[in-house]
């Protein structure tokens, strides 16, 4: 699996955050999303897949 984010699409409601903190995190400044781990290990898979379903602005990419 492999992340990308389209920082232009984020709208920094925090979702990501919430469901995947492991994975994600908000910049200070204006809340768009960082990726803390663009290729995360197995067991963050599902919670990374729930996050980029529930991401508000579809910013988040999974890649096979």
């Amino acid at each position: 699996m492999h992340i990308t984010i389209e920082e232009d699409k984020c709208c920094g409601a925090g979702q990501c955050v919430l469901v995947a903190p492991e994975v994600f995190d908000q910049r200070d400044e204006d809340g768009v999303v960082v990726t803390l781990d663009t290729r995360p290990p197995q067991e963050l898979q599902e919670a990374v897949r729930e996050a980029t379903a529930v991401c508000p602005a579809a910013a988040i990419e999974v890649h096979a």
